[in-house]
């Protein structure tokens, strides 16, 4: 594939681009050799910068809510004034006991339509069937599906409305393929990084902004963590998480097996 040292004729070229979101915006998955992690926001950021390095700002959060990108991280976003802004966030919304979709179409839809007045492309993502790539006990993993699907609706719902680009994982080529995900299952890989930027690079694409230097899907500049390190994550990270937020889903998950087995009220 060639690369572009300048936007052909009639293309745009991107000059600011800002991610929000959680975790996966801020880069679990893919970490530096010096520590801290780098992610789908700079493979991007490289793509859309030519001769000049784009200005890129991520202001996601570990842990964050689609509320919080509301309240916390849009204001911060708006600062940069960001002609691109990229939005990952949702998955930990489906894995608390207040998830709300209509609270979550509420804030999601204000960020959506604050950074499409500031004059920003805006950029979502709707989820894949998460069961593909980490099991969970049978009820579990339908309760999950339950609430993915609810909130991949509200991100459809609110990207067609604001006109809003929206990356759909579940089609996303290698998106179930077990080299593409970290050893959670649930963050991208450096891979998988790579992957979510060239899909959003092929968005900007089809949207006439150019992209000066295409995204590779060859992996270099991480760190590569060993069978060891995939271990001691497991137990002090990976393990205690899970029991944290499968106790938020459980109750959900019951109430799926009790509906599954007394039908549905008359």
């Amino acid at each position: 594939m060639t690369v572009l040292e300048y936007a052909p004729q009639g293309l745009r070229q991107v000059r600011s681009l800002v991610v929000l979101g959680d975790s996966t915006a801020v880069g679990l998955g893919d970490p530096l050799p010096g520590g801290g992690w780098r992610g789908v926001g700079p493979f991007l950021a490289d793509a859309l910068s030519g001769t000049e390095q784009v200005l890129f700002a991520n202001v996601s959060i570990n842990g964050a809510r689609m509320g919080d990108v509301r309240s916390i991280q849009l204001p911060q976003a708006l600062a940069v004034a960001p002609e691109v802004a990229v939005i990952i966030v949702g998955m930990n919304d489906t894995l608390r006991s207040d998830f709300d979709p209509e609270r979550i179409r509420a804030d999601l839809g204000y960020v959506v339509g604050e950074l499409k007045a500031a004059g920003a492309i805006v950029l979502t993502v709707r989820f894949h069937d998460h069961a593909k790539v980490f099991r969970l006990p049978g009820p579990l993993r339908r309760a999950l599906r339950s609430r993915i699907s609810a909130l991949n609706s509200v991100i459809d719902s609110v990207s067609a409305a604001h006109d809003a680009g929206c990356l759909d994982l579940d089609l996303l080529p290698g998106a179930y393929e077990m080299g593409t995900w970290s050893v959670d299952r649930l963050h991208p890989s450096e891979l998988g990084h790579r992957l979510l930027a060239q899909g959003f690079a092929g968005m900007l694409a089809d949207r006439g902004c150019a992209i000066p230097r295409p995204v590779s899907l060859t992996c270099s500049g991480g760190r590569q963590v060993g069978t060891a390190g995939h271990v001691v994550w497991l137990i002090v990270k990976g393990i205690p998480w899970l029991w944290r937020r499968g106790r938020d889903l459980v109750p959900y998950a019951v109430s799926i097996m009790v509906k599954g087995v007394v039908g549905p009220p008359r």
